[in-house]
């Protein structure tokens, strides 16, 4: 069992194969035992798992922030675990409640009823795990090589938050979607749902019978692509707070395992967070500036990090829910 003590990205493999199983036993449990079967995920479940999986991942963070002020984790940059572990969490969260409008506008495209939904998010965190870490291990080893790469990941979060500040945001046209309209011309998809399956055999206009893609997988291809995009944004900014890979991947994966959760309750009142892009816009203008701000003048303390993170995010939500009252409108769906 020595090999589980070799390092990989600055920590031994035993503590990413640790945080790997745990993962894969939440998404076991998910899975296999409170969702078995085609069922609705109704927004009371949905907050309750929710919380289940915000306070685990808090719980996972006070683990990291004892196991570094006791001397058994150390960061590869000299960053506090502890604070900066959840700095990223929270950012990651509230970037990733983004998606949720997206995920909503892709499963009415196609037609996905609620039942399905859960079971096609919660697989789909798989891809979702693996792109996100290869996503991480390139950035990390661009960062480790050529450090003035931190500039660029500086100058790309300030100009994508001032660009969600003053660029108004349109509802987009999924059937005009060129991802979708690239794997339908490309790929054999029934007209038709059948279940929860991914693939199902059946003939074609020559009679040969073939394996075809139903519209429950496509869904899942777009959304997992979607995510990409989202991580385009999402990574470079926890990269800001740390480069220490371990802390980027756990504290990126944490946020978005609760997501797939949170999206049913999220999903009818998403129009409810209207000014919360605008403090997710701050954020990103704030956490890119203070890459400049360390690079120059020296590091900012990691605790105003947070409590900044932390009082933008806080602020977007308690005056959205705020100047939203009263709204009955809800997100679209598919029944």
């Amino acid at each position: 069992m020595e090999f589980m003590l070799a390092d990989w990205l600055g920590k031994p493999l035993w503590m990413w194969s640790g945080f790997l199983a745990i993962v894969f036993a939440l998404l076991a449990f998910d899975l296999g035992l409170l969702n078995r079967g085609d069922r609705e995920i109704g927004i009371a479940q949905s907050l309750r798992l929710s919380a289940f999986y915000i306070g685990f991942a808090c719980l996972y963070g006070a683990v990291v922030w004892w196991a570094f002020e006791t001397g058994n984790l150390k960061t590869t940059d000299g960053t506090h675990a502890g604070v900066t572990y959840f700095t990223g969490f929270f950012i990651e969260k509230a970037l990733s409640i983004d998606n949720v409008f997206v995920i909503s506008l892709i499963f009415t495209f196609f037609a996905i009823p609620r039942r399905y939904q859960y079971r096609a998010l919660v697989w789909g965190i798989i891809a979702v795990i693996i792109l996100r870490g290869l996503m991480i291990g390139i950035g990390a080893a661009l960062v480790q090589e050529y450090d003035w790469i931190l500039f660029i990941f500086g100058a790309f979060l300030i100009a994508t938050g001032i660009k969600m500040l003053v660029v108004p945001e349109a509802e987009p046209d999924m059937s005009k979607n060129k991802l979708i309209v690239f794997f339908k011309k490309r790929m054999r998809v029934t007209d038709t749902l059948h279940g929860e399956r991914f693939f199902v055999r059946q003939a074609d206009a020559a009679g040969r019978t073939l394996i075809y893609a139903t519209p429950l997988f496509l869904a899942l291809v777009v959304i997992n692509i979607a995510d990409l995009i989202f991580a385009v944004d999402s990574v470079p900014a926890i990269f800001a707070i740390t480069t220490d890979p371990f802390i980027v991947f756990t504290a990126n994966i944490m946020a978005i395992l609760g997501l797939r959760a949170l999206y049913f309750a999220l999903a009818a009142m998403v129009h409810r967070f209207e000014y919360l892009k605008t403090a997710l816009a701050l954020v990103l203008v704030f956490i890119g500036g203070k890459i400049f701000w360390n690079q120059i003048f020296g590091k900012v303390d990691p605790a105003i990090s947070l409590g900044v993170t932390l009082a933008l995010i806080l602020g977007g939500v308690v005056f959205s829910l705020w100047k939203t009252r009263g709204q009955a409108h809800a997100a679209p769906h598919a029944d």
